[in-house]
């Protein structure tokens, strides 16, 4: 059988092991303080009633392309591409630098790099925080194992970076750009899936640190804009903690309990 990935590829190492599933809800902010890609994908497609269902759909699409075969892959894909054909509209509202009217596509090249990019953003710097550090090779290596999932899900190779250094460049301008901007309808997600994540009880200790690392690793304008509350002692305690994570933690870890497929 055909994969896209195999053992030796960082995509599965990193989007495998079960602490990078705390990356989610950030990737989710993210996303969710473009005004045009949260209408695209969250307001319209209904992911406001359960943000946390989309994540584990997307969650079941990227498992698909790191870990399972070519057709299995091609074929979530291939759904997700379909769906987002479907989905157009334009803003109700003005948003930030966005007048009221303006038009949006799920399929839109810019809006489906922004979705990748918080997803990868998020996936290296939770993994790079709370597992182990990647060299800039090792990141290299990562940002092009996402740009194969990318061509996946419709993106062409001039609609992406091209390499770690793009990668940042282009986040480096988005957060400089102004198109960011938390919509209200957004702010109440934000608040959603931080009061409520779909944790059993027995989890519940560990909400304390999702919520660490979705509000704490925000860019600090978004977080301002979400109206989250930070001061410098969580800062100090959320680099502590990511710390005593990576070195005490990660290390003990069974094998069984690190990887999540």
């Amino acid at each position: 059988m055909q994969h896209y990935f195999d053992d030796s590829s960082l995509l599965r190492h990193v989007v495998g092991h079960r602490l990078t599933a705390l990356s989610g809800p950030r990737a989710l902010l993210v996303m969710a303080a473009h005004p045009v890609a949260f209408a695209g994908f969250f307001a319209h497609t209904g992911a406001l009633d359960d943000p946390y269902a989309r994540l584990r759909r997307t969650a079941t699409v990227m498992d698909a392309v790191a870990f399972g075969t070519k057709a299995r892959a091609d074929k979530l894909t291939a759904h997700v591409r379909a769906m987002h054909r479907t989905v157009s509209g334009e803003l109700p509202e003005a948003a930030g630098p966005f007048p009221a009217g303006t038009p949006y596509r799920a399929d839109d090249p810019k809006l489906l790099l922004w979705i990748l990019a918080a997803l990868a953003e998020s996936a290296m710097l939770v993994y790079g925080k709370y597992v182990r550090s990647l060299s800039d090779d090792e990141l290299n290596a990562l940002w092009a194992d996402y740009r194969l999932v990318g061509r996946r899900f419709g993106l062409r190779e001039r609609d992406m970076p091209r390499d770690i250094d793009g990668f940042r460049a282009y986040m480096a301008g988005m957060y400089a750009s102004g198109e960011l901007f938390v919509t209200p309808a957004a702010r109440a997600l934000a608040i959603d899936v931080v009061m409520h994540p779909p944790v059993p009880l027995r989890a519940k200790p560990l909400v304390e640190l999702v919520n660490q690392i979705t509000i704490g690793w925000l860019p600090r304008d978004i977080r301002r804009q979400y109206g989250f509350y930070w001061d410098p002692l969580r800062a100090v305690a959320l680099r502590g903690g990511a710390e005593y994570v990576k070195r005490l933690v990660v290390p003990v870890l069974p094998l069984r309990l690190a990887r999540a497929a």
